[in-house]
């Protein structure tokens, strides 16, 4: 653990202010939901709660089964991170940060194809390959994250059956987190 040389005082309701700073580098948003863990030396540790990573194995799964369907490497992220792929190197994706390009797409609820006339997406920081399509995973009315479907490697555009299983796939993974 990294001490950061902050101290904040406990106010008469028990809240206490995480720094702008903080915030920022963690990307925790006003809303994002904190886990508290505390161990037998005292500390209070407050780590950022993903839904999608609460279902880890379907995320898995629903990736694999995407990519030997259409045959293209998978994609799966919370808000911030790779949470499960299929398809590529997973110690080269898996635990990495999202782009801020995909984190806005996500902000903005928008689902991303990619064309002929349109900059590469990178779905996530340090991958070369890029992305055919990005949907946002929705549910309950949050942004919980994205399925991203990279593009081929020939450079061919993505098929209307490509983009209808990512947002099946979507959409199957934001229900999933409703129930």
């Amino acid at each position: 653990m990294k001490a950061t040389g902050i101290v904040r005082r406990i106010d008469d309701l028990g809240r206490v202010v995480i720094p702008k700073e903080i915030r920022r580098t963690m990307r925790i948003r006003e809303g994002d939901p904190l886990e508290i863990y505390t161990d037998a030396d005292g500390e209070v540790i407050f780590k950022k709660y993903s839904p999608i990573g609460e279902i880890g194995g379907v995320t898995e799964r629903y990736a694999e089964v995407l990519c030997k369907s259409t045959g293209l490497p998978v994609v799966i992220t919370d808000r911030d991170m790779a949470v499960a792929c299929a398809g590529l190197v997973r110690k080269e994706v898996l635990e990495r940060r999202v782009t801020s390009a995909l984190e806005s797409l996500m902000e903005h609820r928008n689902a991303w194809t990619a064309a002929s006339d349109t900059e590469p997406l990178r779905p996530v920081e340090g991958l070369e390959r890029a992305a055919g399509i990005a949907c946002p995973i929705l549910g309950a009315g949050d942004v919980l994250g994205a399925v991203v479907l990279m593009m081929h490697e020939d450079g061919t555009l993505p098929t209307q059956t490509e983009t209808k299983l990512v947002q099946v796939a979507a959409a199957f993974l934001g229900k999933q987190m409703e129930e």
